[in-house]
């Protein structure tokens, strides 16, 4: 019989973190950032609380872990649905419909939309996009502007204008009583703009 037990205090760790993790993300998307409870988090994962400020110091700094590895996830996504195509055009498009679409997600809206900029503060949650989601948007619209199918003064300051627009654009949908309706909305006017940058 195989021994499935870690055998190392590096295997433990991990273990330990990826199920505080696990449990405290359904915590957090569940009931709200303010209302999880760390006492149920760390009775359901099995460990101490002390174990669990260990690994994060704080409920504060658990929450940004759980942030951080859903911002990933969402990125994720976003990279899988431009893969579909070799357009850059279209990876553009794509890429942005996929962002759009994950404020239907219930964890992300809760745990990015609602929470995460009160509880990491807005210039914490900036930086977590700024690494993820807002990478990519970057690298899509430098490729576009490389082979002259877009034309803009400043790649930087093209994404940093829509990303922005795109992340009010989800804190909206998130919050609308029709959030599907929303998003399609969202989706064409976001396209009618971008179609204004493309050379003819």
């Amino acid at each position: 019989m195989v021994d499935s037990r870690p055998s190392t205090k590096a295997e433990q760790r991990a273990l330990t973190t990826t199920r505080l993790l696990r449990i405290a993300r359904r915590q957090f998307a569940e009931h709200g950032y303010a209302h999880a409870s760390t006492e149920h988090i760390v009775h359901q994962a099995g460990v101490t609380r002390g174990a669990l400020y260990h690994y994060f110091d704080t409920k504060a700094g658990l929450f940004r872990a759980v942030v951080a590895e859903l911002q990933h996830e969402v990125a994720q996504r976003i990279a899988e649905a431009t893969n579909t195509t070799p357009d850059p055009w279209e990876q553009l498009l794509i890429g942005c419909r996929a962002f759009l679409r994950a404020s239907l997600d219930h964890e992300v809206q809760q745990i990015l939309l609602i929470d995460g900029p009160a509880v990491l503060g807005w210039d914490a949650w900036r930086k977590l996009d700024a690494d993820h989601a807002m990478r990519l948007l970057e690298a899509g619209i430098r490729q576009l502007a490389d082979a002259g199918e877009i034309v803009v003064s400043s790649i930087s300051a093209m994404t940093h204008i829509l990303s922005g627009a795109m992340n009010e654009a989800v804190l909206w949908i998130a919050q609308a009583t029709e959030p599907q309706t929303a998003l399609d909305e969202a989706i064409a006017v976001l396209e009618h703009l971008l179609s204004g940058l493309r050379q003819r």
